[in-house]
């Protein structure tokens, strides 16, 4: 009976691999699957306010300490120039999570699969590494500190692209402010895009993105600049594991399949 079950799960395995549309439902689900419950998870610790507003005080206390608390400044430098404002929020938002899709599907399937795994699995990491984070140190961002510090939240007062939306508030968690994961994941996605090709005009997006996002989530009150170091922490933690999937991972997971479902003869 064992041997029967494994030359089946062989058999299965073999047919996922040599018919690209199962390949194609696995990966999309994968990743889809991955993100919802990333996102669940992120705004299912919303309660806590008091802790994240205390643990904001202490980052812009260090930031001060450290010479550079500029977020109010860089926050409102913009607020009378209306298309830059506009500029910077379109930014925040489609040029995170949106564009990396976008990206994500343009390397799957124009041959650029390999870059595409290694940025699937960074990216899962890191997530999942910030959830703890998350979960662990609740942060306030800039938008949501008492009127005194003079912050403008540009998403919600000049058009309608905010995260929070009734929609949507049941997977944003809005003290979520460290990592930055929208700058860690700019600078992953346009390192790897900057690998992944040689095309100037391609090259010159993946170097902007991380300049843009970093300039973005200033200006629009929705981080910090230590939040913004951290994301990129955290972001290059992802890469080490991708890099040790790469490396070790895959190929253990192989090995593995091979032992207990060994290849059926013909």
């Amino acid at each position: 009976m064992s041997v029967d079950i494994a030359n089946a799960s062989r058999r299965l395995i073999d047919t996922v691999g040599r018919r690209p549309i199962f390949r194609h439902v696995y990966e999309i689900a994968l990743v889809a699957i991955a993100f919802l419950a990333y996102f669940i998870v992120r705004g299912g610790v919303v309660q806590r306010e008091e802790a994240a507003q205390r643990n904001a005080a202490d980052i812009i206390d260090l930031q001060r300490t450290l010479g550079f608390f500029w977020e109010p400044e860089i926050n409102a430098a913009i607020l009378d120039y209306g298309a830059l404002t506009q500029l910077f929020n379109a930014i925040y938002f489609w040029m995170d999570f949106p564009l990396i899709v976008g990206i994500g599907l343009w390397m799957y399937f124009f041959g650029h699969r390999h870059q595409y795994t290694v940025a699937r699995d960074a990216l899962l990491a890191s997530g999942a590494l910030a959830l703890v984070v998350y979960y662990v140190y609740p942060v306030a961002p800039p938008r949501l500190l008492p009127p005194e510090f003079g912050f403008v939240d540009t998403l919600s007062e000049y058009n309608n692209l905010a995260y929070q939306a009734q929609s949507t508030e049941f997977f944003v968690n809005p003290y979520a402010a460290v990592p930055s994961l929208h700058y860690g994941w700019a600078v992953l996605v346009g390192g790897v895009l900057f690998w992944t090709t040689k095309n100037p005009l391609v090259r010159a997006l993946a170097v902007f993105l991380p300049v843009a996002q970093f300039a973005a989530i200033l200006f629009t009150a929705n981080h910090y600049i230590i939040d913004a170091m951290a994301g990129v922490v955290v972001a290059l933690m992802g890469l080490l594991i991708a890099m040790a999937l790469q490396r070790w991972g895959y190929a253990g997971f192989q090995k593995l399949v091979n032992r207990l479902a060994p290849p059926v003869p013909g």
